[in-house]
Formats: structure tokens, sequence, C-alpha cells
């Protein structure tokens, strides 16, 4: 398996990637509304405010990961992970683990500090992730689904409490995704 940053020169094979996935898992509804998100995230992918990554095998990618940033006024670096896609003939082989865990290391070596997600405690915990609290870290916008929202150290320290509510990149500045 072969991991590579990406930038927005992958926008269509990342974004179709993402659609072919939700399509086939949650509806064509959330298909489209995750390809979308994905091909918006791709196109503004800069490795700083928006990281992709993609899983490829022969030459073709069967798996992919966002990394956005959390801008705080304190100067804490804090990145969400999502969305996530695993190509549907590639599930259960351990891809979108080895993807989390390349990002999170990626993550490490550039001195961010903490990764919140916002999923299934079943899956993410088998990555590191805990339940957080927003009295520990707000989202950005009002969360449906709290027991959803999950948070790793990347340091030796544990998370602190920021009480300020983060503000998110532009793409996911919707209520439709929390």
């Amino acid at each position: 398996m072969d991991h590579r940053m990406l930038d927005k020169n992958s926008q269509k094979e990342v974004a179709s990637l993402f659609t072919s996935v939700f399509t086939s898992s949650e509806g064509e509804k959330e298909g489209k509304l995750i390809g979308d998100l994905a091909s918006e995230l791709s196109s503004s992918a800069d490795n700083q405010e928006i990281i992709c990554i993609g899983a490829y095998e022969e030459g073709t990618i069967v798996g992919a990961i966002f990394f956005t940033r959390l801008r705080f006024d304190d100067p804490v670096k804090v990145y969400m992970l999502a969305p996530v896609a695993v190509s549907t003939s590639h599930q259960g082989k351990g891809i979108g683990r080895a993807l989390i865990k390349y990002g999170l290391n990626e993550l490490k070596n550039s001195s961010v500090a903490v990764v919140i997600t916002y999923g299934d405690p079943s899956f993410y915990s088998k990555v590191g992730f805990q339940p957080l609290s927003e009295s520990v870290i707000q989202a950005p916008l009002k969360l449906s689904m709290p027991e959803g929202w999950l948070g790793q150290s990347l340091t030796e320290e544990p998370i602190t409490t920021i009480s300020e509510r983060p503000t998110c990149v532009k793409e996911f500045n919707s209520s439709v995704y929390w």
C-alpha cells in the first residue's frame, strides 16, 4: 500500500471515491453530499489548512482521508479528521486504520497537539480516539450526535480545555455535517 499526500490535482478521483463509498453505504443523497464535500475539500487541499492523504494499490486510489485545521485564539494546533473512505471492494483489509495511523503520524511530526473526529465511537476507538466532552473542546457548530465527538492527544499530555468555540474550514461550515 502506497500512502501519499494529495493536492487539488486529485480532486476528481477523490470525489469519485467518496461518492461511490457513501452511496453504497448510506444511499444516493448521502453519497452526493459527502462526494461534493470531498470535491470541495480536495480542490482546496494545501497541506496546511486542508490535508488529504490517499492510499493507492497498483496505482489506483483505494482510500482517502482528510484532516482540516480547527482554529482557536489559543495557539494549540488542532485538526479534525473527516471524512474518510475506503473503496467497498477493499473494506475490511485494515486500509482505513492504516490511513488514519499514517495521517496521525504525519500530524504528530508537524507538532499537531490534538486531533478531533466526529464519527462512530466503536470504529474510531480502535485507533486511539476517546469520547470528548464539549466542555473540553467545543465543536465549531452544534452537534446532532454529541456521543460522536472524539479526540486524541498526539503529545504525551492529556487534551487540555480550550474555552472558546473553534472555527473550521469553510467547507465544513454548514450544520448539515454536524
